[in-house]
């Protein structure tokens, strides 16, 4: 029998995966010239997880046609960030299932600059 680490009640973790510079952009340059200064503090730049957080409720707030996701999404607190990969957020369980839900139906939209990976009761 496994055991899970409750972290807290009515909360979720959002497990994201940063988005390869080569998926945003296609095909990667030639490799002999060496990265610009941008792409190097791109791989360096370490994210805030509330700006990640904010990121991810604006990306999926332009739902305005699914009531019930904008609902719960102006209900979600920012509860932590871990290992700059995991944002865990709160909200009442009815509000976290809306966003289950949408997940599983691919319509709600990871912050930017990253991938969802899963998500899970926190």
């Amino acid at each position: 029998m496994e055991k899970f680490l409750h972290i807290t009640p009515h909360s979720l973790a959002l497990v994201l995966s940063r988005v390869c510079r080569e998926d945003t952009e296609g095909p990667p340059s030639s490799s002999s010239s060496p990265p610009a200064p941008a792409e190097v503090w791109e791989k360096l730049e370490h994210h805030i997880g509330y700006e990640v957080f904010a990121s991810f409720k604006a990306v999926n707030m332009q739902h305005f046609w699914n009531k019930a996701l904008t609902e719960a999404l102006s209900e979600i607190f920012f509860l932590g960030w871990i290992d700059e990969h995991v944002l865990l957020i709160q909200s009442q369980e009815v509000h976290l299932e809306v966003l289950r839900n949408t997940w599983t139906r691919r319509t709600l939209k990871p912050p930017q600059g990253f991938h969802i990976k899963c998500i899970a009761r926190a």
